[in-house]
């Protein structure tokens, strides 16, 4: 989801009054997110350029592999007797190499058109939106248990939901639990859901490092709340009135 103005929210209703706190260089913006998931769209029909890579790609397809290569060594043999082994091979052959290789591209292509693999949801729909907003609430409470059983419970019903493992990677750093709060984010990182989120992460990380120092030590759960630490709580929550 797109990060719009930082906020917090003054009560737990849809209808929110928000104080902006954060980011003092702004954030993505729901024109960003829209940008971002322009460009992921169009990068996903991309891969029909490539026979087999649509489902190779997009969804780990063995059978998508073993298209995606067979079209490669097509291509290659065709090539190597039109232009390397060309005394060797009659045109007539490489002719029909690339006719072959022609109607192998034609073929995949519209059967990968006519069954492409659909997006997946990266949207809440009104159980794991409300399950967010009680999750974030929770959170900026410092009701530690309730913010990740509800967040835990979302990324239950909704495994890419990006803000919701951003956010519970934060809780986790607030309560001390370092290890997993760094292997959370930084699968995030690397995940698609991730990547409107990286500057974010980045920071999380980074303060997850210093946490780690001796000087560091101490229970961080108790520490007062600074406006990083509320921020993943409070990204795309003007999303909240717009619905």
């Amino acid at each position: 989801m797109a990060r719009q103005t930082p906020a917090v929210a003054l009560n737990g209703s849809k209808s929110l009054v928000f104080i902006p706190l954060l980011y003092p260089h702004g954030c993505l913006g729901e024109i960003g997110g829209r940008r971002y998931l322009l460009r992921m769209g169009f990068a996903r029909y991309l891969t029909l350029v490539w026979p087999g890579m649509p489902w190779l790609w997009l969804r780990g397809s063995f059978a998508g592999l073993v298209l995606a290569l067979a079209f490669a060594l097509a291509v290659d043999v065709a090539v190597f007797t039109t232009w390397i082994w060309s005394e060797l091979v009659d045109f007539r052959l490489s002719l029909a190499l690339w006719t072959g290789t022609a109607v192998v591209w034609l073929i995949a292509t519209v059967s990968a058109l006519t069954g492409f693999p659909p997006p997946i949801p990266h949207g809440r729909d009104a159980a794991t939106d409300a399950l967010f907003v009680k999750a974030r609430d929770a959170y900026l409470a410092r009701d530690w248990l309730a913010a990740e059983t509800k967040l835990r419970a979302l990324l239950d019903l909704s495994p890419t939901d990006g803000e919701a493992q951003l956010l519970l990677g934060t809780l986790l750093r607030r309560v001390g639990r370092l290890d997993e709060a760094a292997a959370a984010l930084e699968t995030l990182s690397r995940s698609d859901t991730g990547a409107p989120w990286l500057p974010t992460i980045t920071r999380e990380l980074e303060r997850i490092t210093s946490a780690r120092r001796p000087a560091a030590a101490g229970d961080l759960a108790s520490l007062p709340m600074t406006s990083d630490d509320v921020s993943p709580a409070r990204d795309a929550v003007a999303q909240d009135r717009a619905a």
